[in-house]
Formats: structure tokens, C-alpha cells, sequence
């Protein structure tokens, strides 16, 4: 085919760059233009191989080396580190050792065994984990394989009369080999499949994808995509002549919302969901209602369809063995009534998960995993799709999006099956996928947890932001400065990134950080803020409050009325309203969280000129413990009260600094640059305290770490002062 050919998969072949490249790397570029496009394969699925002439580094001798993407990682994103590289002679030796193994098959230890064999064919030290996929692209005997996860492939693999469907499409290109779990006894299979099939170019593997092969890099890549294109062909005019989307998935049964509609329900349902499925362990949510999911949902097909699951064991690992659908009638618009069946529904989901694991498990499979879905369908609404990170809550969203183009296309053309439920049981819960889960780093302490920052876009509250994320938290950076809080969200994602996934059209595409805007003495403001952080991770956990505001009285010593009035609506009235609206939120949630206000060493110490604000913060003291008792026991409420913080602070900008010097009578010069200043003014405070050092937003950001973590989780209804020790302030 040629590349103006393609319609359904993105051809992006360069010659000129690919000829720039060594072979290993040229296998890089092969990989990262495949997994670039999801309609080829999912967010880190499939994999590719190049069977590689290299020096060894023992004999000095040419040897063929098979480089494969190793376990983990995503084609998109790869790089060379993330490919094995096996001596080919070895891997095709260990034929031999399988074969010594007394009563081998598909599902015995033998099979587990030979996944440990691999390390001891690894050429030049090679530290990347080889993937169980290794014998299928080893025993293909051509020199470039690429196996993919392409949806229209799936969708005939996926189909109940597949071999029929597969001679139709490719005639003898390809081959239907019926599901078998990767690994060595697919790999041998394979192997044999093309021996007697000469003329063959590619495997259908049922329920699974596609494998292929060719003796050119270029070629392979061109056959990929051929192959994929061929299927969505057939599938596009079958579903055509058909009705297209007015008939897909049996026609529609339910209407839409309007998209206000939707996103309020959404915002009022999604903190109690995320409750209820949290039970465990908690969860980030992404929420999906573009046009191609809610032709899903509101469709007649959508609950047989759910209930039967998918059948790609890359999808089920993220979506389960089947989502959760609730038969919801949206015309109702009843919030309540959506509740309640949600809740009937969740406890029938548990009970059947537990049926599942009962009816399907071995006697040395490891323990039931948590029993709540990772994917909720809801007429009228979307989807809502749940990970321990948003960027995993994007991949379950995005898989699940798969394993929906797989059922159109398979309804399309045939009838849609689903992988038999102990097949599906022994890849979930496959020794080797446990051990896998048990090799994973330890969860950092904030993880799975959503903070929202209030007056994230400067000073102590964006260094709070930042010191918060290196701990796992999800950050939502608030300030009446929407640009300055969205700035200090970039400069998060620029350090930790988005996650994997890629989000498509309707998916919510934030990752671990969102910048919002909001006027803390706007209740409307918070409420309207709050609800957008629902609809972005499902919830939140804990709310740090570092906005505030200084008003110096005037020369006569007097504070304007109105100031006096917003320094009170800002310092202590906004921390009420906060907590009052969030309240709601939390309640729905029923998990444990917290409120952090800011108040100042001087709620303790009368100061000259500073009325207004001292008496504010003495009010914010009071607010913790107040709120402590209102909010109890499910939020602890408690404050940190910084002395002056100079460096780093929006409350002192340069004039205010040079009139601080000027009252105190420290020298400065008109024209001395601002840092100078500012460290002059700094000192001098630094200087009033038990330990001589200034004291930086980053001081007063380890303190709102440390009543938010679990590590004071018996502190509430306190006020932890970070002043370096300003014996004024001494409680008395």
C-alpha cells in the first residue's frame, strides 16, 4: 500500500531518519511511530523486535542478538534502555530445556519456570527484564516482528466465527491461532505456524491482536500497518451498511445531558463515589462524555455488552474482568435516585467479583484483590474510570475506550465474545503478574491523595505545592491569580510529567497538577472550584489555605474601614468558607483528611502598625480549634504560624521592604537591588529569633507536609508555629 493509502492508522515512515540510525535504534524509531497511534496499539501494549548482528563481547565474535521491548514500558516512549537484548542462539537452546520438562503445557510451572531461564541468555549485561513475550518474537524465524493490540484487529480476533472472518479479510496471509496465554508454548506455536505456512505474513491471535513479520525493518512497519488497515476497512463498510452510529450497539436507548447537566451531576455524585470504591485503598477518578462513549452508554446493547467484559488481557489488567453499568434513566435527572442505584449496584458488583474469584481460583493463587470496579458506566452521563494515579485512571479510560471499538467492530461484523472467564482469572491473577505487582516500589506517603492549595501561585503556598508532590500528592494549585496558579501547575508537570496515557477527546487530559482559580470570600468561588476539582480527580483529601493579606495602617497610624473589613474577609472569613463548603465534599467522600489554615506568629505578639492583621490571625487561631470540633472526626483541622518570611513572600514586595528597613533604621541605598534588600530585612528578623536564620516558604511548606501526612495523624485543633524560635511569641 501506499502511504496516501492509509486511512484508518497514521503512516510516518521517514527514510531519510531512519536511515540516520543504527539498527537497535532504528528498531527505537520503528516502536515509537507504532505506539505513537493508539489505533495500533494501546498505552503500553504490544511489542517489537529486530534480530541484530553484534560483536560478542566474550569471543570478539559476530553473534545474532534478538533486541525486544523488554517488561514494562510503552512503545510511544521508548527508548533503547528499554529493550532486552538476548543472544538468538541461547533463546532458541532453551527449546531444549522446555522440552526436558516432565508434563509441560501452556498452564504448568514449566511454563512459569522458563521466564527466569531468560536472564541467562542476556547479551552484554543488559539490566532490562525481558518480557514474557520474548519466545514469540525469538521462534519467528525472520528478522523484524511486531505484535500488536490494534482495536479493528481485535475486533475479528474478537468475534465468534474469527477464522471465518480472518480468511475472508487476509485470505493466507494470516493465520487464526485460537487464545493461548503468552509465553513459551505460544512462542513454539508459533513457530510451527510458520513452517507449514510459508506464504503466511502475519498470526491472528484470538481474542488477542496480531503478530507479523518481514526481513526489513521498513517492511514490517508497512505490513502493520497494511494488516490493521485491512481490518478497519472491512469493519467501517460493514458497520456502514448497517446504520452506522444510529444503529451501533443496537441503537440508542437513553439521551444525553447537556453538558452542564452532565458535569453537575457528575460533580454531585463523583467525591460519594469515590468514597464507595475506595474502601481499599483510594483512588484518582477521569471522568469520559464526548460522543463516542455516550453512544456506548445510552445504547440498547450497552448493559449485555458490559456485562460480558473484554477480551484483550491488556485491557482487563486496567478495566477488570467487566465494568460496573448502572441502568440509569437520565431523563429523571434524579441525583438521589442515581445514588441509590449506585450503591445497589457496587454491592452486587463486590458479590459478583467475589463469586468470580471464588469459582475460578487455584489452590496457590494469591489473595482476592480489591473487589470495587475501575470502571463505571452511566447512561446519559459517561464514563468514569479509577487508578491509584490520574495518570492510571487515564489508561483504564483509554483501555476501556479500546475494548469498546473492539465490541462495535466485532457487532459490526459478526458477534462479539469475550475471553472465558478462568482464562481471564489466570492472566489477572498469574504468578508472575503477582510477583511483578510485589517488585513494585513502595507507594510514596501522599499517594493515591488529591491536596488542593489555596494561594499556590507565590510564597509559601506554591512552595507548598512543589514540596507536596515529591511525597505523591495530586496537586490542585488555587489562587485568585488564575495565571499564577496555572503556573505554578506547569511548573509540577514540567518536573513530574503528565503520567502515561495519552488523553483523548473528552477524557479529562490534567495530570498530577491542576491550576484553578478562585476568591476565597466568594463562596459561589469555592463551591464552583471545588466541583471542578471532582470532575478532575473524583475528590480531594486535604485543603492547605496559604492565602492572606497585610495592610500597614497609614502615617497617622489608621487602618481605611474597608481595609480593615477585606483584611478579615481574606485572613479569616475565607478559611471559614473553605472549610464550610469542602464540609460537603468530605462528608459525601467519608474519608479521612485535612484542613490546614495559616496564621502568624503575630496572633501572639501586638505589633505597631499591623492591627488589622495581627488581630486576624489571633481570629485564624481560634478558627483551627473551632473548626477542629466542627469538622471532627473525619477532617483534623490544624495551622502553621510563620514569623515574617521575607525571601520568597508576595506580601513583600520591594516597597514595603524598603519602608520595613526605613522603621527599623537599617541602611540602605535607593538604587541597591532588590535581593540585597530583601536579604537585609530578612537578617535583621532572623536576627530577633533564638536561631539567627531567616526563615523561607520552603521552612513553612515542610510544616503543612507534616500535619497533612500521617505522621501527626493524633494532631488536631493545633497551631504549629515555624518562627525559628521568636520568644515573643512564646505562649504565655
Amino acid at each position: 500500500m501506499n502511504k496516501t493509502d492509509f486511512k484508518y492508522v497514521n503512516y510516518n515512515w521517514d527514510d531519510a531518519k531512519a536511515a540516520s540510525l543504527d539498527p537497535a535504534e532504528q528498531l527505537v524509531y520503528r516502536s515509537n511511530l507504532l505506539g505513537s497511534d493508539q489505533r495500533v496499539t494501546n498505552t503500553g501494549g504490544g511489542n517489537t523486535s529486530s534480530k541484530i548482528p553484534e560483536v560478542d563481547p566474550l569471543t570478539g565474535e559476530e553473534t545474532e542478538v534478538l533486541w525486544v521491548k523488554g517488561s514494562g514500558g510503552d512503545l510511544r516512549t521508548s527508548k533503547r534502555a528499554n529493550f532486552s537484548s538476548l543472544y538468538q542462539d541461547k533463546l532458541i537452546g532453551l527449546q531444549k530445556v522446555y522440552g526436558a520438562e516432565p508434563d509441560r503445557g501452556p498452564k504448568t510451572e514449566a511454563e512459569d519456570r522458563m521466564v527466569g531461564m531468560y536472564s541467562h541468555t542476556t547479551y552484554n549485561l543488559n539490566p532490562r527484564p525481558s518480557s514474557i513475550d520474548t519466545p514469540l518474537h525469538s521462534f519467528i524465524p525472520f528478522k523484524h516482528v511486531d505484535h500488536m493490540h490494534p482495536n479493528a484487529v481485535i475486533a475479528v480476533a474478537a468475534s465468534r466465527n474469527a477464522i471465518a472472518l480472518n480468511q475472508e479479510i487476509y485470505g493466507d496471509e494470516m493465520v487464526h491461532t485460537p487464545w493461548l496465554r503468552p509465553g513459551f508454548e505460544l512462542g513454539l506455536e508459533m513457530q510451527k505456524i510458520c513452517q507449514e505456512n510459508p506464504q503466511a505474513k502475519g498470526i491472528l491471535m484470538g481474542q488477542h491482536g496480531v503478530i507479523n513479520w518481514a526481513d526489513d525493518g521498513k517492511e514490517c512497519y508497512d505490513l502493520t500497518l497494511a494488516l490493521i488497515e485491512k481490518a478497519a476497512r472491512f469493519i467501517e463498510e460493514k458497520y456502514e451498511a448497517k446504520g452506522g452510529d444510529a444503529s451501533a450497539f443496537g441503537g440508542e436507548k437513553y439521551a444525553s445531558l447537556d453538558e452542564a447537566k452532565r458535569h453537575e451531576v457528575f460533580a454531585a455524585i463523583l467525591p460519594w463515589l469515590r468514597g464507595q470504591v475506595s474502601q481499599q485503598k483510594r483512588f484518582i477518578g477521569t471522568i469520559q462524555d464526548d460522543d463516542t462513549i455516550r453512544r456506548f452508554v445510552n445504547s440498547k446493547d450497552a448493559p449485555r455488552l458490559a456485562e460480558l467484559g473484554t477480551s484483550c488481557p491488556d485491557h482487563f489488567l486496567r478495566t477488570k474482568i467487566k465494568p460496573l453499568y448502572v441502568d440509569w434513566d437520565p431523563a429523571t435527572g434524579d441525583v438521589n435516585a442515581l445514588r441509590g442505584q449506585l450503591a445497589e449496584e457496587l454491592a452486587k458488583y463486590r458479590k459478583d467479583y467475589a463469586a468470580y474469584y471464588e469459582a475460578c481460583k487455584r489452590p496457590d493463587s494469591p489473595t482476592m484483590r480489591d473487589p470495587n470496579p475501575t470502571v463505571v458506566l452511566i447512561p446519559g452521563l459517561g464514563l468514569i474510570a479509577w487508578g491509584k494515579s490520574k495518570s492510571e485512571s487515564r489508561v483504564t479510560a483509554e483501555f476501556y475506550n479500546c475494548a469498546v471499538e473492539v465490541m462495535r467492530g466485532a457487532e459490526a461484523i459478526d458477534e462479539y465474545i469475550a475471553l472465558p472467564q478462568q482464562e481471564a482469572f489466570d492472566i489477572e491473577y498469574w504468578a508472575l503478574e503477582e510477583a511483578k505487582l510485589q517488585r513494585m516500589p513502595p507507594e510514596k506517603e501522599l499517594a493515591r491523595q488529591i491536596h488542593i492549595v489555596i494561594g499556590a501561585g507565590s510564597g509559601i503556598g506554591k512552595e507548598t505545592a512543589h514540596r507536596l508532590v515529591k511525597d505523591g500528592a495530586h496537586i490542585v494549585a488555587v489562587d485568585l491569580n488564575k495565571e499564577a496558579a496555572e503556573a505554578t501547575a506547569a511548573e509540577i508537570t514540567d518536573k513530574v510529567g503528565q503520567g502515561i496515557g495519552v488523553a483523548g477527546s473528552g477524557i479529562s487530559g490534567c495530570g498530577d497538577a491542576i491550576g484553578l482559580g478562585a476568591d476565597i470570600t466568594d463562596r459561589a468561588t469555592i463551591r464552583a472550584m471545588l466541583d471542578q476539582v471532582a470532575l478532575a480527580y473524583g475528590g480531594f483529601d486535604s485543603i492547605e489555605i496559604t492565602a492572606g493579606i497585610f495592610v500597614a495602617s497609614d502615617v497617622a497610624g489608621r487602618i481605611p474601614d474597608e481595609k480593615w473589613a477585606q483584611t478579615y474577609a481574606i485572613n479569616v472569613t475565607g478559611s471559614y468558607l473553605v472549610g464550610d463548603e469542602a464540609r460537603q465534599t468530605w462528608e459525601d467522600q467519608g474519608l479521612r483528611g485535612n484542613l490546614v489554615l495559616t496564621t502568624s506568629a503575630n496572633a501572639v505578639v501586638a505589633k505597631k502598625g499591623s492591627v488589622a492583621y495581627d488581630t486576624s490571625k489571633a481570629a485564624a487561631n481560634h478558627l483551627v480549634r473551632e473548626l477542629a470540633i466542627e469538622l471532627a472526626p473525619l477532617i483534623r483541622v490544624n495551622g502553621v504560624a510563620p514569623a515574617t518570611v521575607v525571601k520568597g513572600s508576595a506580601m513583600f514586595p520591594r516597597d514595603r521592604v524598603i519602608g520595613s528597613l526605613a522603621k527599623y533604621e537599617i541602611p540602605y541605598a535607593d538604587d541597591e537591588e532588590t535581593e540585597s534588600l530583601v536579604n537585609k530585612l530578612a537578617q535583621f528578623y532572623a536576627d530577633r529569633t533564638l536561631t539567627k536564620s531567616p526563615i523561607s516558604p520552603a521552612d513553612q511548606a515542610e510544616a503543612y507536609f507534616l500535619l497533612v501526612s500521617d505522621r501527626l495523624s493524633k494532631t488536631t485543633g493545633q497551631v504549629i508555629a515555624v518562627d525559628g524560635g521568636l520568644v515573643e511569641a512564646f505562649l504565655r
